[in-house]
């Protein structure tokens, strides 16, 4: 009775399992299906799945009516420009905060917890005034501070998980042996570290990769948008959307966020498995 209900109980969670990942990939499903359909089945009375004739002149427009391409060069260079910085800062501080216990390490804990819980709305208007102060408004490096700053908590919260993880014994033979904490932290627990690292980068890349709100407010001519704001121009004055050169865009905008999650998933999972094995 016992196996039976293993069995059961294990066939339950499958079928939850499926029916959650359904739900995640309809809408790209559907994505990708309207980006291949001509105007007149995006009309259609009675859609289908697979477009009957399916075309590319939905990928053709969207490049001759938006500036797609300067669109995704501004938001490459934002994302990865915010990742480094915030990867580099976030690595001494996340070691400091994991192996130094203490009221700094409490506080620090607490900045990220609160830091997480204010929505932009709250922030955007000071946040507006420091950057007019700084001249860095409509400029790109102004659109990196805010990211850096924004994924900053997170990050270091992150990779105070990865640092706890260390053997604090690898260190202590590394002291003993005459490194100081400098050379500690580059040459013995960075190395460790390179999984999370390269989760930690992956999610500062992806949340400024589609960040919209703060580079709608901060990015205002044209040349210097950010690509989630130029696929809002493919919206009319009064809402009707030119859908089918949308979804065109829309679906190449979520391409690089999915190739490079897939490309490096399977290293983050090798590392850890590899970190296991020394270990």
């Amino acid at each position: 009775m016992s196996l039976r209900t293993s069995r059961t109980a294990r066939a339950g969670q499958y079928a939850a399992l499926l029916c959650y990942l359904v739900f995640l990939a309809f809408p790209f499903l559907w994505l990708i299906s309207t980006a291949f359909k001509p105007a007149r089945e995006l009309g259609s009375l009675h859609p289908t799945w697979i477009p009957d004739d399916p075309t590319l002149d939905n990928f053709r427009q969207a490049f001759d009516e938006q500036p797609l391409i300067g669109a995704a060069a501004n938001s490459l260079t934002t994302a990865l420009c915010a990742a480094v910085i915030a990867v580099v800062i976030a690595t001494p501080m996340a070691y400091v905060m994991a192996r130094h216990r203490g009221r700094l390490s409490s506080a620090a804990t607490g900045w990220v917890v609160v830091s997480q819980a204010f929505p932009f709305v709250l922030v955007i208007i000071p946040l507006f005034l420091v950057l007019k102060n700084l001249h860095l408004i409509n400029s790109l490096g102004g659109l990196i501070m805010v990211y850096v700053v924004w994924s900053l908590p997170f990050a270091l919260w992150m990779l105070a998980g990865y640092v706890r993880a260390v053997p604090p014994e690898l260190e202590e033979a590394a002291a003993v042996d005459g490194a100081g904490k400098v050379r500690i932290l580059v040459s013995v627990t960075a190395p460790l570290l390179a999984p999370g690292i390269v989760a930690t980068a992956l999610f500062a890349f992806i949340t400024a990769w589609n960040e919209f709100f703060f580079a709608l407010v901060l990015l205002k001519t044209p040349e210097k948008q950010t690509l989630p704001v130029v696929l809002t121009h493919f919206l009319g004055a009064e809402g009707a959307a030119d859908l089918g050169p949308l979804a065109a865009a829309a679906f190449l905008a979520t391409l690089p966020s999915l190739v490079l999650f897939a490309v490096i998933q399977k290293r983050i999972t090798g590392g850890l498995t590899a970190g296991a094995v020394k270990h």
